[in-house]
């Protein structure tokens, strides 16, 4: 029986390297509960650092298209639901607005949109900087005093011709300066000679009171014959044909139109993103609803 040794006897070197086994085994654990931890808590920190300046940066743009947004000039006869929304119009001004724009009636005029809308003075005073009429509404209230200018009234006969005047011309007799004058020459024969005295609201630096001395003692008499274009069914090639449209803005105003099965007046334009009014009565020149 001495003989038989116990199963659960172990050598002397087996021992040690279990022991050995079992130390390594515990330094491991505790490495591993200590260094890996700060590694990843490390790298957590770098990725919610770059995850936060991705947030920043979007709150960032998303601040300054809200800006540009809220800054953007608009005519005030077309205000979308959201747009009100978006200016703090209650539903019940929206209301009147659009019962009064049904008719078919133009609002040209900040009073006339506060007693038509009873918008508060407060709200008033906040949006009415942003409102932006066409050139031709500003236009109709300076007509009187057009007409009591210092500049000799002329008959249509008595004026000279406005497609033949040359720079040295209007140098000498309404007293412009040079590069004014080249200006309007230039913009002469880009448009292949004016077909309308308010094509001179387009030269850049020609200042009003200059040009109403111009008008008074000159004249579209002489010019070419256009045929004007339907917009309601003309293609972007045919658009582009009128001198104000680029490429994108026909194609704008083509889809614009197929959208709302044509327009019915060239001021609905002003719906279209990007479109300005403010040449809406030169472009006019070009175009016909039917």
């Amino acid at each position: 029986m001495k003989s038989i040794k116990s199963h659960f006897e172990i050598h002397s070197r087996f021992r040690n390297g279990i022991l050995l086994l079992v130390v390594l085994i515990f330094l491991f654990l505790l490495a591993l509960y200590y260094y890996p931890g700060s590694v990843n808590s490390s790298n957590d920190f770098k990725e919610l650092g770059r995850f936060q300046t991705q947030i920043d940066s979007l709150k960032k743009e998303a601040i300054k298209k809200k800006e540009s947004y809220r800054l953007r000039p608009f005519n005030p006869n077309f205000i979308s639901d959201y747009k009100g929304y978006t200016l703090g119009m209650s539903t019940e001004e929206l209301d009147r607005l659009y019962a009064y724009r049904k008719d078919n009636k133009w609002i040209n005029s900040v009073s006339q949109f506060k007693i038509i809308t009873k918008v508060s003075d407060s709200l008033l005073a906040v949006i009415s900087p942003l409102f932006k009429f066409p050139d031709w509404v500003k236009n109709s209230k300076n007509s009187k005093s057009y007409q009591k200018s210092k500049y000799p009234v002329k008959s249509f006969t008595q004026k000279e011709d406005l497609n033949k005047v040359t720079s040295a011309e209007l140098q000498e007799k309404i007293g412009v300066p040079n590069f004014i004058a080249e200006r309007i020459i230039k913009h002469r024969n880009k448009l292949s000679g004016f077909i309308s005295d308010l094509q001179l609201k387009d030269v850049i630096g020609l200042y009003e009171n200059q040009r109403d001395k111009i008008l008074a003692l000159y004249t579209v008499k002489t010019k070419k014959d256009i045929e004007r274009i339907n917009i309601n069914e003309a293609s972007v090639k045919e658009l582009m044909e009128v001198p104000y449209f680029d490429f994108e803005t026909a194609l704008d105003i083509k889809d614009f139109i197929e959208e709302n099965n044509g327009i019915s007046s060239f001021e609905e334009l002003g719906k279209i993103e990007g479109f300005s009014l403010e040449k809406i009565d030169r472009i006019a020149l070009y175009l016909i609803l039917n």
